[in-house]
């Protein structure tokens, strides 16, 4: 059976499908990177806000269309909001809701799945390894929905999560990346005292993982012994830390936690640590009673903190979430015109972050070759990095020196001596 899957939205849900493909090459099966004359298919999906719904559905139709013959399988976020859309797409004969995704696997093969093969770089389109090691989230933020589509908080066993690094190392990770739909407050329904960063340091004490990369952690989640852990240069110099909006009556309303000086204060504190850490943010413009006011703190507020990067969100209505009741709806136009001038703001600070790195040397992990010839890779501050040699670099971690930045990437010379 030819299996090909696809994965929409989070690095949870590329975790998911990574897994779910070693259950399928493990079980005899082969996993294409084309829809195109698969046997079956499999789509998790999305559902984030308004327009990842349409795009998973849309996405859905034209996989159809691609395989016509294929058997369809289709779960995650947006399968668990629209099970009856999902279900009449034509092809669909699987659709599993997220509590039930970890049966598609015996769904697909119609048994109960044999042990799942090793992970290897690149075999599933990684050269990293996703490693998903919480699921859910109790908190009650009122725009979101994804927590009432993926349930209660719940961690993978540390020893668990411990013993799977070991095993991509062992098969030659070189980056591993811990993900989480919310990934700070793993261990919180675990009795493990210090919670996340105890995993964090299980991993780095116990495995001889060349990179640790965190996805996005909760403002409230980064103690001072998280922000500790980043003296060990394993640990990736990336910190994603949703920041919403700069103004605290916005925050209050979006039922967040955090507080724009205790985010300030948090920023300065990493950066006392690793100044050229890499601080990335998610902003939602045009929340409901958002003024004018509100998104210029916001402006004042990114322009201050310097981000590395911003992922910009125009506030999308999501039924059964709180937010859809309170007053003061902000035009579309108004949100998007907003969204608008803080992804410029955002590519401006995005440029001024790459262009300091001119001049000096990275550590690059190099996950193939372009069209071009050029060998592409990331440093652990999740910058892209071209370079041209005639050696083979596929997942190597090698120096590099930088010689310019071109658009959203930096150019850079492979030192010879590594």
């Amino acid at each position: 059976m030819r299996v090909y899957l696809e994965s929409l939205g989070c690095r949870l849900n590329a975790a998911e499908v990574e897994s779910l493909a070693r259950q399928i090459v493990g079980s005899g099966h082969e996993v294409v990177d084309d829809p195109t004359g698969a046997d079956t298919i499999v789509l998790n999906s999305c559902a984030v806000t308004a327009q990842a719904s349409r795009r998973s559905r849309r996405r859905l139709h034209t996989l159809h269309r691609q395989s016509p013959d294929a058997r369809i399988g289709v779960t995650g976020c947006w399968a668990t909001e629209d099970v009856s859309r999902a279900e009449g797409v034509e092809g669909v004969q699987w659709v599993l809701a997220n509590a039930d995704k970890t049966q598609m696997a015996g769904a697909i093969l119609g048994a109960t799945p044999a042990a799942p093969a090793p992970w290897l770089p690149g075999r599933w389109g990684h050269t990293r390894a996703f490693l998903g090691v919480q699921e859910g989230c109790d908190h009650a933020c009122t725009y979101c929905i994804t927590r009432l589509l993926r349930g209660r908080a719940r961690s993978r066993p540390l020893a668990d999560a411990v013993q799977q690094v070991q095993h991509f190392v062992a098969q030659g990770a070189q980056e591993v990346i811990l993900t989480g739909i919310c990934l700070g407050s793993y261990g919180s329904d675990l009795d493990l005292g210090e919670e996340f960063p105890a995993l964090v340091s299980a991993i780095m004490r116990d495995t001889d993982v060349p990179r640790l990369r965190l996805s996005s952690i909760e403002l409230w989640d980064v103690t001072p012994k998280l922000l500790a852990l980043w003296e060990d240069s394993r640990l990736c110099g990336q910190l994603h830390v949703p920041l919403q909006s700069g103004s605290d009556s916005v925050l209050k309303r979006m039922g967040r936690r955090g507080t724009v000086s205790a985010l300030s204060a948090l920023v300065r504190a990493a950066r006392d640590i690793r100044p050229d850490l890499a601080i990335t943010t998610d902003v939602i413009t045009g929340f409901p009673g958002e003024t004018r006011r509100d998104f210029d703190q916001t402006v004042s507020l990114v322009e201050d903190l310097r981000f590395a990067r911003l992922h910009v969100f125009p506030y999308s209505e999501r039924a059964g979430t709180a937010a859809t009741r309170l007053p003061g709806m902000v035009p579309m136009g108004v949100r998007r015109a907003r969204a608008r001038q803080l992804r410029e703001l955002g590519a401006w600070l995005a440029r001024a972050y790459r262009e300091q790195f001119v001049g000096q040397r990275l550590q690059v992990l190099w996950m193939g070759q372009g069209a071009d010839g050029a060998w592409q890779g990331l440093t652990d501050t999740y910058l892209k990095v071209r370079a041209r040699s005639e050696r083979d670099l596929y997942n190597r971690i090698t120096g590099a020196t930088i010689t310019s930045a071109a658009g959203e990437a930096l150019v850079g010379d492979v030192v010879p001596c590594d």
